[in-house]
């Protein structure tokens, strides 16, 4: 009995040993890590394969916030700060920065979409998928189509679901390039391949409008006959209507 009672305490002692002994390695292996550097920055783009913006600029925006220190510990690296400072830039919509064990600086950077092409008094921009001003990129430029006229609080609505609606569509993306937007709200888009025009008329019906377009062409291509036509009317829901040259 107390030869048993004598075990117990020696794996007592044992455990409390061994666990104090991990605490101690673990603290210290955790102290060391927040000591050391950051050797370098690494920016990584997802999702879009075109780069609106460069590795450079992103690297420039992190070591801007960092500039107090030249290698900064990682203990002194606000990455919140860092990830608020990406995401306030014009052509960045998400990005998530952390760092690696080895001490890399890593910026994970989602870029804007740009669905159309703005042009107005001010000049050009893009507007992207949520809606938002975007400023033109001097590292790429994005085939979308190309707005002209009035955008209000009045038509921004309806005309972004229709912005969406081309980009979302293959078909649609690769062969609308143009859409002008008339004082009477009406549409006129141009053609990327044809030089008809297509008179959408107004943002309604929107679905029905490009089935309609999408029917016709496929069957005026397989005829040969789209070069025959100056405009094709897309106002009436139930036909289509063409103006030949």
């Amino acid at each position: 009995m107390e030869n048993e009672k004598r075990n117990n305490i020696w794996i007592n002692t044992r455990l409390i040993l061994i666990i104090v002994t991990v605490i101690f390695l673990f603290s210290f292996s955790a102290k060391r890590n927040l000591d050391r550097k950051i050797k370098k920055t690494e920016v990584i783009f997802v999702g879009n394969d075109q780069l609106f913006i460069t590795h450079e600029t992103v690297n420039k925006l992190l070591i801007e916030k960092n500039q107090s220190v030249q290698k900064p510990q990682k203990v002194k690296v606000d990455l919140n700060k860092l990830e608020n400072s990406l995401d306030d830039y014009n052509m960045i919509e998400k990005s998530e920065v952390f760092i690696t064990i080895d001490g890399v600086l890593k910026a994970i950077v989602k870029q804007k979409s740009p669905i159309a092409r703005v042009f107005d008094k001010n000049g050009s921009f893009y507007f992207d998928y949520q809606g938002n001003k975007m400023p033109l990129s001097d590292n790429f430029t994005a085939r979308v189509p190309l707005i002209l006229g009035e955008i209000n609080d009045e038509n921004r609505k309806d005309l972004f679901k229709l912005f969406k609606f081309i980009f979302d569509d293959d078909f649609l993306q690769k062969n609308i390039i143009g859409i002008e937007i008339l004082p009477t709200g009406a549409i006129i888009m141009s053609n990327r391949n044809y030089n008809y025009k297509i008179d959408f008329g107004r943002t309604i019906n929107v679905e029905s409008k490009f089935q309609n377009y999408k029917a016709f062409f496929q069957k005026a291509e397989a005829d040969s006959s789209l070069v025959k036509y100056k405009t094709i009317n897309l106002r009436f829901t139930q036909q289509v209507v063409c103006t030949k040259k």
